[in-house]
Protein backbone atom coordinates (compact mmCIF):
# COMPACT_ATOMS: atom_id res chain seq x y z
CA UNK A 1 0.00 0.00 0.00
CA UNK A 2 1.43 3.38 -1.01
CA UNK A 3 2.02 6.12 1.54
CA UNK A 4 -0.64 8.83 1.83
CA UNK A 5 0.23 11.92 -0.17
CA UNK A 6 0.17 15.47 1.25
CA UNK A 7 0.34 18.67 -0.77
CA UNK A 8 1.78 21.41 1.46
CA UNK A 9 1.77 24.91 0.00
CA UNK A 10 4.63 27.03 1.26
CA UNK A 11 6.03 23.71 2.41
CA UNK A 12 9.74 24.23 1.79
CA UNK A 13 10.54 26.72 4.54
CA UNK A 14 9.66 28.19 7.93
CA UNK A 15 6.33 26.98 9.34
CA UNK A 16 5.34 25.11 6.19
CA UNK A 17 8.65 23.30 6.34
CA UNK A 18 8.05 22.26 9.96
CA UNK A 19 4.64 20.90 8.97
CA UNK A 20 6.23 18.98 6.11
CA UNK A 21 8.85 17.51 8.46
CA UNK A 22 6.15 16.18 10.79
CA UNK A 23 4.14 14.73 7.93
CA UNK A 24 7.24 13.05 6.51
CA UNK A 25 7.93 11.43 9.87
CA UNK A 26 4.31 10.28 10.03
CA UNK A 27 4.74 8.39 6.76
CA UNK A 28 3.39 10.82 4.18
CA UNK A 29 4.76 11.26 0.69
CA UNK A 30 5.07 14.98 0.01
CA UNK A 31 4.34 17.47 -2.74
CA UNK A 32 6.08 20.64 -1.57
CA UNK A 33 5.15 23.98 -3.09
CA UNK A 34 7.27 27.11 -3.12
CA UNK A 35 6.70 30.56 -4.55
CA UNK A 36 10.14 31.20 -6.04
CA UNK A 37 11.76 27.79 -5.68
CA UNK A 38 11.06 24.37 -4.18
CA UNK A 39 14.37 23.74 -2.43
CA UNK A 40 13.72 22.48 1.12
CA UNK A 41 15.45 24.19 4.06
CA UNK A 42 18.15 22.05 5.72
CA UNK A 43 16.03 20.53 8.55
CA UNK A 44 13.38 19.52 6.03
CA UNK A 45 15.95 18.22 3.56
CA UNK A 46 17.30 15.92 6.29
CA UNK A 47 13.79 14.68 7.14
CA UNK A 48 13.12 13.87 3.48
CA UNK A 49 15.77 11.14 3.37
CA UNK A 50 13.96 8.03 2.20
CA UNK A 51 10.69 9.91 1.68
CA UNK A 52 8.94 10.09 -1.68
CA UNK A 53 8.68 13.79 -2.46
CA UNK A 54 8.72 16.32 -5.27
CA UNK A 55 8.96 20.09 -5.36
CA UNK A 56 6.68 22.41 -7.33
CA UNK A 57 6.87 26.14 -8.02
CA UNK A 58 3.78 28.33 -8.42
CA UNK A 59 3.03 32.03 -7.96
CA UNK A 60 -0.44 32.25 -6.47
CA UNK A 61 -0.75 35.87 -7.58
CA UNK A 62 -1.49 34.26 -10.96
CA UNK A 63 -5.15 33.23 -10.98
CA UNK A 64 -4.38 30.07 -12.95
CA UNK A 65 -1.47 28.93 -10.78
CA UNK A 66 -3.37 27.04 -8.08
CA UNK A 67 -5.42 24.77 -10.39
CA UNK A 68 -2.33 24.21 -12.54
CA UNK A 69 -0.30 23.26 -9.46
CA UNK A 70 -2.87 20.70 -8.37
CA UNK A 71 -2.96 19.13 -11.83
CA UNK A 72 0.85 19.03 -11.92
CA UNK A 73 0.98 17.26 -8.55
CA UNK A 74 -1.57 14.67 -9.69
CA UNK A 75 0.38 14.05 -12.89
CA UNK A 76 3.71 13.75 -11.08
CA UNK A 77 2.48 11.24 -8.49
CA UNK A 78 -0.15 9.53 -10.64
CA UNK A 79 -2.82 10.19 -8.02
CA UNK A 80 -4.53 12.99 -6.12
CA UNK A 81 -3.30 14.06 -2.68
CA UNK A 82 -4.97 12.63 0.42
CA UNK A 83 -4.19 15.78 2.41
CA UNK A 84 -4.03 19.44 1.42
CA UNK A 85 -2.33 21.90 3.77
CA UNK A 86 -2.87 25.51 2.72
CA UNK A 87 0.14 27.04 4.43
CA UNK A 88 1.52 29.53 1.88
CA UNK A 89 0.95 33.14 2.94
CA UNK A 90 1.69 36.66 1.79
CA UNK A 91 2.38 39.05 4.68
CA UNK A 92 2.49 42.84 4.25
CA UNK A 93 2.68 45.89 6.49
CA UNK A 94 -0.20 48.06 5.27
CA UNK A 95 -2.81 49.81 7.39
CA UNK A 96 -6.09 51.48 6.43
CA UNK A 97 -4.36 54.80 5.76
CA UNK A 98 -1.79 53.19 3.45
CA UNK A 99 -3.46 50.14 1.91
CA UNK A 100 -3.94 50.01 -1.84
CA UNK A 101 -6.25 48.04 -4.09
CA UNK A 102 -3.22 46.09 -5.28
CA UNK A 103 -2.32 45.16 -1.68
CA UNK A 104 -5.84 43.92 -1.02
CA UNK A 105 -6.06 41.95 -4.26
CA UNK A 106 -2.62 40.35 -3.89
CA UNK A 107 -3.19 39.19 -0.31
CA UNK A 108 -6.62 37.84 -1.18
CA UNK A 109 -5.22 36.00 -4.20
CA UNK A 110 -2.48 34.23 -2.24
CA UNK A 111 -4.10 33.78 1.18
CA UNK A 112 -7.69 32.96 0.24
CA UNK A 113 -8.36 32.59 -3.49
CA UNK A 114 -5.56 30.05 -4.05
CA UNK A 115 -6.71 27.89 -1.09
CA UNK A 116 -10.27 28.10 -2.40
CA UNK A 117 -9.26 26.93 -5.88
CA UNK A 118 -7.05 24.18 -4.48
CA UNK A 119 -9.92 23.07 -2.24
CA UNK A 120 -12.23 22.83 -5.26
CA UNK A 121 -9.67 20.81 -7.21
CA UNK A 122 -9.01 18.56 -4.21
CA UNK A 123 -12.71 17.87 -3.66
CA UNK A 124 -13.24 17.06 -7.35
CA UNK A 125 -10.33 14.64 -7.43
CA UNK A 126 -10.92 12.59 -4.29
CA UNK A 127 -13.67 10.59 -2.63
CA UNK A 128 -12.21 11.36 0.78
CA UNK A 129 -9.38 13.19 2.45
CA UNK A 130 -8.65 16.17 4.62
CA UNK A 131 -7.77 19.83 4.25
CA UNK A 132 -6.04 21.93 6.90
CA UNK A 133 -5.87 25.70 6.44
CA UNK A 134 -3.32 27.80 8.30
CA UNK A 135 -4.94 30.90 9.79
CA UNK A 136 -3.70 33.34 12.47
CA UNK A 137 -4.75 33.85 16.08
CA UNK A 138 -5.50 37.51 15.27
CA UNK A 139 -8.79 36.51 13.66
CA UNK A 140 -10.33 36.53 17.16
CA UNK A 141 -9.34 40.16 17.89
CA UNK A 142 -8.30 41.84 14.64
CA UNK A 143 -6.25 45.03 14.92
CA UNK A 144 -5.29 47.59 12.29
CA UNK A 145 -1.81 46.35 11.42
CA UNK A 146 -1.20 44.28 8.28
CA UNK A 147 -4.73 45.04 7.10
CA UNK A 148 -4.65 43.16 3.79
CA UNK A 149 -3.17 40.08 5.45
CA UNK A 150 -5.69 40.16 8.29
CA UNK A 151 -8.66 40.51 5.97
CA UNK A 152 -7.43 37.62 3.83
CA UNK A 153 -7.01 35.35 6.86
CA UNK A 154 -10.51 36.23 8.03
CA UNK A 155 -11.71 35.25 4.57
CA UNK A 156 -9.81 31.96 4.81
CA UNK A 157 -11.47 31.28 8.15
CA UNK A 158 -14.81 31.76 6.42
CA UNK A 159 -13.74 29.42 3.64
CA UNK A 160 -12.89 26.79 6.25
CA UNK A 161 -16.36 26.95 7.78
CA UNK A 162 -18.20 27.01 4.44
CA UNK A 163 -16.28 24.17 2.83
CA UNK A 164 -16.42 21.99 5.94
CA UNK A 165 -20.19 22.09 5.61
CA UNK A 166 -20.37 21.89 1.83
CA UNK A 167 -17.86 19.06 1.33
CA UNK A 168 -18.95 16.78 4.17
CA UNK A 169 -18.99 13.85 4.48
CA UNK A 170 -16.39 13.14 1.78
CA UNK A 171 -13.82 15.80 2.70
CA UNK A 172 -13.00 17.15 6.14
CA UNK A 173 -11.85 20.78 6.39
CA UNK A 174 -10.23 22.22 9.50
CA UNK A 175 -7.77 24.96 10.39
CA UNK A 176 -4.88 25.73 12.71
CA UNK A 177 -4.47 29.31 13.94
CA UNK A 178 -0.90 29.91 15.15
CA UNK A 179 0.32 32.76 17.27
CA UNK A 180 3.80 34.24 17.04
CA UNK A 181 5.89 31.16 16.32
CA UNK A 182 8.99 31.92 14.24
CA UNK A 183 10.12 35.46 14.97
CA UNK A 184 11.56 37.38 12.03
CA UNK A 185 14.48 39.81 12.11
CA UNK A 186 11.96 42.52 13.07
CA UNK A 187 12.12 41.18 16.64
CA UNK A 188 15.00 41.31 19.08
CA UNK A 189 15.54 38.36 21.48
CA UNK A 190 14.52 40.34 24.57
CA UNK A 191 11.29 41.39 22.88
CA UNK A 192 10.41 37.77 22.16
CA UNK A 193 10.98 36.88 25.83
CA UNK A 194 8.75 39.76 26.94
CA UNK A 195 6.02 38.76 24.48
CA UNK A 196 6.10 35.16 25.68
CA UNK A 197 5.57 36.38 29.24
CA UNK A 198 2.37 38.22 28.22
CA UNK A 199 0.69 35.03 26.94
CA UNK A 200 -1.72 33.16 29.23
CA UNK A 201 0.57 30.11 29.02
CA UNK A 202 3.71 32.31 29.48
CA UNK A 203 5.16 30.77 26.36
CA UNK A 204 4.96 31.02 22.60
CA UNK A 205 4.08 28.05 20.42
CA UNK A 206 6.84 26.18 18.64
CA UNK A 207 6.82 25.08 15.00
CA UNK A 208 6.53 21.50 16.31
CA UNK A 209 3.36 22.48 18.20
CA UNK A 210 1.79 23.79 15.00
CA UNK A 211 2.88 20.77 12.98
CA UNK A 212 1.50 18.37 15.56
CA UNK A 213 -1.86 20.16 15.45
CA UNK A 214 -1.95 19.87 11.65
CA UNK A 215 -1.23 16.14 11.84
CA UNK A 216 -3.91 15.69 14.51
CA UNK A 217 -6.57 17.37 12.38
CA UNK A 218 -5.41 15.52 9.28
CA UNK A 219 -5.72 12.10 10.90
CA UNK A 220 -8.71 12.39 13.24
CA UNK A 221 -11.78 11.33 11.25
CA UNK A 222 -14.39 12.72 13.63
CA UNK A 223 -13.43 16.40 13.28
CA UNK A 224 -14.46 18.93 10.65
CA UNK A 225 -15.12 22.66 10.60
CA UNK A 226 -12.88 23.32 13.59
CA UNK A 227 -10.15 25.89 14.14
CA UNK A 228 -7.47 24.82 16.59
CA UNK A 229 -5.67 27.80 18.15
CA UNK A 230 -2.04 26.99 18.91
CA UNK A 231 -0.83 30.32 20.23
CA UNK A 232 0.06 30.14 23.91
CA UNK A 233 -3.44 31.41 24.61
CA UNK A 234 -2.98 34.67 22.67
CA UNK A 235 -6.45 34.52 21.12
CA UNK A 236 -7.94 35.12 24.59
CA UNK A 237 -6.35 38.58 24.62
CA UNK A 238 -6.97 41.67 22.51
CA UNK A 239 -3.71 43.25 21.34
CA UNK A 240 -3.87 46.84 20.07
CA UNK A 241 -1.01 46.33 17.62
CA UNK A 242 0.82 43.51 15.90
CA UNK A 243 3.34 41.73 18.12
CA UNK A 244 6.31 43.37 16.40
CA UNK A 245 5.11 46.78 17.63
CA UNK A 246 4.65 45.70 21.25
Amino acid sequence: MSAPLALVTGGCRRLGGAIAVRLARAGYALALHGHHHATPEPPLAEALAGVEWRGFVADFADAEAAPALFAEVCDAFGRAPDLLVNSASLFGQDRLESVTAVDLAMHHAVNCAAPALLTRAFAAATEGGAIVNILDQRICHPHGDQLSYTLSKLALAGLTEITARELAPAVRVNAVAPGLTIATDDYDPEQVVRLAATMPLRRLPTPADIAEAVLFLATTPGITGQTLFVDGGAHHLAFARDFMHL
